[in-house]
């Protein structure tokens, strides 16, 4: 099987012009098929605070109400993700801007209501990849925004990490799939005031350890739940790491 890369970006480094580049230019350094899932909370809170709409997280995860969904969907589904498919294009990759709704890419249902209502926020059913396989080989570069739909014409927010991880785990039927996820630091800090405490190597084991102990928290605890069921459904490597670093395999690898 073919190698395909899967790099999930988000935070400052696709929102900030700077860190959006570099991250460009190592991608293009990757070799093989390749395809982007970006996030972009963080224009999304700037957007929404602008036009007096509040943002309520809880463990990382945004709580979406009917008008943050609109927000969310013009931020990940227009600025966000053109400005990535412009970026790439610049760069000589040909690349398609898609959300879960396109090709019937993504359908999900709205999280039911437990003890936190998390409003339009989907929880993935059906991962379709045949259109997706079809770009890829033909060299195409699919830029996933992190919306999908429920197949009745509602659109929904779906945390990016779970939609990267979603279809590296259905490609992994087709290619030998690596899965990078990609933020500001160089991997998982052993303390976060400290950018040279990478763990190298993480277990599921540890990571729960990390986890009751505090010293993995917020944002990355859904990134690594993500991570490592991809692992654990054929991916055949997960990586946490930073821009510079996607071309040369360096970071936080799971075990």
């Amino acid at each position: 099987m073919d190698r395909l890369t899967v790099i999930k970006v988000g935070g400052k480094v696709v929102e900030e012009d700077g860190s959006l580049n570099a991250l460009l230019d190592q991608f293009k350094k990757i070799s093989g098929n390749k395809l982007l899932v970006h996030g972009g909370g963080r224009t999304a809170t700037l957007i929404a605070e602008n036009l007096g709409i509040e943002t309520q997280m809880v463990e990382g995860r945004r709580i979406t109400s009917a008008e943050m969904l609109e927000v969310v969907t013009m931020v990940y589904g227009g600025l966000v993700n053109k400005k990535i498919v412009a970026g790439l294009q610049a760069r000589g990759m040909n690349a398609i801007g898609l959300t879960g709704a396109d090709f019937n890419l993504i359908e999900a249902h709205k999280r039911p209501v437990k003890d936190i209502d998390y409003g339009f926020v989907g929880d993935v059913d059906d991962v379709n990849v045949s259109e997706l396989r079809l770009l890829i080989n033909e060299n195409v570069v699919p830029v996933v925004a992190p919306l999908t739909h429920d197949g009745k014409g509602q659109l929904l927010n779906t945390n990016a990490d779970t939609i990267a991880s979603e279809l590296a785990t259905e490609l992994a039927n087709y290619f030998n799939v690596y899965l990078f996820y990609c933020f500001e630091k160089k991997g998982v800090l052993k303390n976060p005031a400290d950018e040279q405490s990478i763990i190298y190597e993480l277990s599921a084991q540890q990571f729960r350890e990390y986890a009751n102990e505090g010293v993995i928290s917020e944002g990355m605890i859904p990134k690594l739940d993500n991570g490592f069921r991809a692992k654990q459904k054929g991916v055949k490597e997960v990586l946490i790491t930073n821009a510079e670093s996607i071309s040369t395999g360096r970071g936080t690898r799971l075990i």
